[in-house]
């Protein structure tokens, strides 16, 4: 039996009907043609289309998406990242907008992961654009990890992101059939 029919028949009456996979992450960014700029001329993004702004004067904001009723998207712009998922990121005014990032161990914190082929090129392109580098590179020896590379680093707002790289697997994938969904393989 397949690894995808052994996980369809896992997974069979489980989650969402239908489920491909993640089709875009979103963020709110504070200012978007700044975060736009990184992710097209630094990460190497394609920039896709954008619109806005959106405002509604009844309670659409708050039911549709969330936020203040009287928020204000300003604009969102649609990204193609390499293999990866699509960004959708955004400006927004907001009467409560908070403007201080989360840390990884906030609640609510995260951070986007980028695999790369070559890591210390990736550290050293970063670095020559002004992205903060938190570390150095850590290699992992052991554990299902093992054989990854990994660092995280800051966008100039301040936005959380990783760069990883395991260009031989890792450790785990001697132990099962089971597989993490890997961007240089996404049919795998």
């Amino acid at each position: 039996m397949s690894t995808e029919d052994r996980q369809s028949r896992e997974t069979a009456g489980r989650g969402l009907p239908g489920l491909r996979g993640t089709d875009h992450i979103g963020f709110t960014v504070p200012d978007i043609d700044e975060a736009a700029r990184f992710f097209v001329d630094v990460i190497g993004c394609i920039q896709v289309y954008e619109l806005g702004p959106f405002q509604s004067e009844d309670d659409w904001m708050a039911r549709q998406l969330n936020v203040d009723p009287r928020a204000i998207m300003k604009k969102l712009v649609f990204l193609r990242c390499g293999f990866g998922s699509n960004f959708e990121i955004f400006q927004y005014i907001a009467p409560d907008q908070r403007t201080i990032q989360p840390r990884n161990s906030d609640v609510g914190g995260h951070h986007l992961a980028f695999y790369v082929d070559d890591m210390d090129a990736a550290v050293r392109h970063l670095e020559a654009h002004g992205a903060r580098i938190c570390g150095v590179p850590v290699t992992r020896e052991s554990g299902p990890s093992g054989g990854q590379t990994w660092v995280y680093f800051l966008t100039p707002w301040g936005m959380q992101c990783e760069l990883v790289s395991f260009p031989n697997g890792k450790a785990y994938e001697r132990t099962t059939s089971l597989r993490l969904w890997h961007t240089a393989d996404p049919g795998g």
